[in-house]
């Protein structure tokens, strides 16, 4: 097999901005881009192929015809033909609602779904952009019901002024909003089942109060507070450094100005790579070679045994992550 790219399907949004087309170095003139999917097995919302011998082929039917060869045999066993992760870029021009997503044991029951725990990485800010993450203070589900129906249910979460190179790190059941003037990088497990608890009074395109689960989330909600949800971590360069370990998904970020290469052999999972700043080559075992550019995303499948990865034009920043 070969590394895969993929078509971004670009989602409008009533908070979109006007970040992510120039990143992505898109001939687009759409507007209110909130969202690109960059890797998507969620249904109707399937990536296409955009190279190679499968290209127009979806992820879904790429996983059906190469099985464990493109995701890994624990994968395959463990999912089946859907793609565990979604990988997302955000552009939030105004902040978005105050969510909760519900764990794997909850969304199975109520949606037949997987459940959502995803991770931020802040790739851009306007100047004060800010987002939350977790309660500040212990509250029990009766005083959050209160304070969801008397709008102040964001005096009780904590909130930060965010730059670049920021990380979050979000399981299942922590509450939490993307503010105005963000624009990030998501990597989640594959699942659209997000509960909107408040969203401001905000009308939606028709005038209308936009739909609130402040019941469904309450149930899903971990009202535990923490001292600090930020993921704190020391840059290096030219080598890997580990952002996010969980059963979901492991994430480093790769700051670079030589070449580096990375051995796959013992690992059972496909690589997936974001480029975050800058450009690279990528070559491997096999002799294939693909460029990558600043808001590219690349899946090397899990036959791949060892990669180089050489910066153009001097530097390069990548986030890489697997199963």
């Amino acid at each position: 097999m070969y590394p895969l790219k993929f078509e971004p399907i670009l989602k409008q949004m009533l908070w979109g901005g006007d970040k992510i087309i120039s990143f992505k170095h898109l001939k687009d003139n759409s507007t209110g881009i909130g969202e690109s999917w960059e890797i998507s097995g969620v249904e109707n919302s399937e990536s296409i192929v955009a190279n190679g011998v499968d290209k127009g082929l979806s992820l879904v039917e790429m996983v059906a015809k190469y099985r464990d060869e493109l995701v890994g045999e624990a994968n395959y066993a463990r999912f089946g033909n859907q793609f565990p992760l979604l990988i997302k870029f955000i552009d939030a021009k105004q902040d978005l609602s105050i969510q909760v997503h519900p764990s794997d044991e909850l969304a199975q029951k109520r949606h037949n779904s997987w459940g959502k725990t995803e991770m931020w990485y802040v790739i851009e800010t306007d100047k004060g952009a800010k987002l939350r993450s977790g309660f500040s203070e212990s509250i029990t589900p009766k005083e959050y019901k209160d304070r969801v129906y008397n709008n102040t249910i964001t005096e009780v979460l904590q909130e930060y002024e965010i730059h670049p190179g920021d990380v979050f790190f979000l399981p299942a059941g922590r509450v939490h909003s993307i503010g105005a003037g963000s624009f990030i990088a998501e990597i989640q497990q594959t699942s659209n089942v997000t509960y909107r608890i408040y969203d401001f009074e905000r009308k939606d395109a028709n005038g209308n109060p936009r739909e609130l689960h402040t019941e469904l989330a309450r149930e899903a909600i971990d009202f535990e507070a923490l001292d600090d949800y930020r993921t704190k971590y020391d840059p290096i360069s030219n080598e890997p450094v580990e952002l996010v370990a969980c059963p979901y998904f492991t994430t480093s970020i790769y700051d670079m100005s030589e070449e580096i290469s990375c051995d796959y052999s013992e690992l059972d999972s496909f690589v997936i790579f974001i480029c975050i700043e800058g450009a690279c080559t990528i070559v491997d075992n096999e002799k294939n070679e693909i460029t990558l550019q600043s808001g590219e995303t690349v899946l090397f499948p899990a036959t791949t045994q060892n990669v180089s990865i050489i910066p153009e034009g001097g530097k390069v920043k990548l986030l890489e992550t697997y199963v």
